[in-house]
């Protein structure tokens, strides 16, 4: 008896669907993602247990190091642009627009009063490295607010529903710490968040 033969067809898989799906996650992603702006010191979190969420917008993230120096980023570009000249303006320091976008333009910022224009002078990579070396004072000025309160409640004038968030680093000193909480409970700062790394069973 002869064998049959059963003719060969190519098969062929329609995969438009699959490529319409990949773009659609792609641009999902892309929208809903944000970005971590760089910081200009490292700052490694004490761990803890605690899982509630830092909110993402109207925050006012403020870093302190492992040495005590402390910086501070706001999210919304606009409305720091009207802090800083709030802030520079009690100072008598008028700001060029070249070294307002400088400003702007930087992921964090943490310059004295008395060197910012020299500072907001400098290149790009030569602010980011001369940063670090700074810091925002806390010392009180003439018996009043000092620099880090002044930023602080000209940040709340421009945005009354702006969330404050301390990020220190885990070698940070205590008394540093509860300086910065002082500082914020003298000007009637009393919630803000503390940020820290989930930690975790195997820790």
């Amino acid at each position: 008896m002869g064998k049959v033969k059963l003719k060969k067809q190519d098969i062929w898989i329609d995969m438009t669907p699959m490529s319409d799906v990949m773009v659609l996650l792609l641009c999902f992603f892309m929208l809903t993602s944000t970005f971590t702006k760089p910081e200009p010191v490292k700052v490694v979190e004490p761990q803890s247990v605690s899982e509630i969420k830092v909110p993402e917008k109207d925050v006012l993230n403020i870093l302190v190091d492992k040495e005590g120096k402390v910086f501070m980023n706001m999210d919304n570009q606009i409305q720091l642009g009207d802090v800083v000249l709030a802030v520079t303006d009690q100072f008598g320091i008028g700001l060029t627009g070249t070294q307002l976008a400088n400003f702007k333009s930087d992921p964090m910022f943490g310059t004295p009063m008395n060197n910012i224009e020299k500072f907001l002078n400098m290149e790009e990579s030569q602010r980011r490295e001369s940063l670090k070396e700074m810091g925002i004072p806390l010392d009180s000025i003439d018996g009043g607010k000092s620099e880090f309160q002044m930023w602080v409640k000209e940040a709340r004038n421009v945005n009354s529903d702006i969330k404050v968030a301390i990020k220190a680093d885990k070698d940070t000193p205590y008394k540093t710490i509860k300086r910065v909480m002082n500082e914020l409970q003298d000007i009637n700062e009393n919630r803000y968040f503390l940020i820290t790394s989930l930690k975790t069973q195997e820790d």
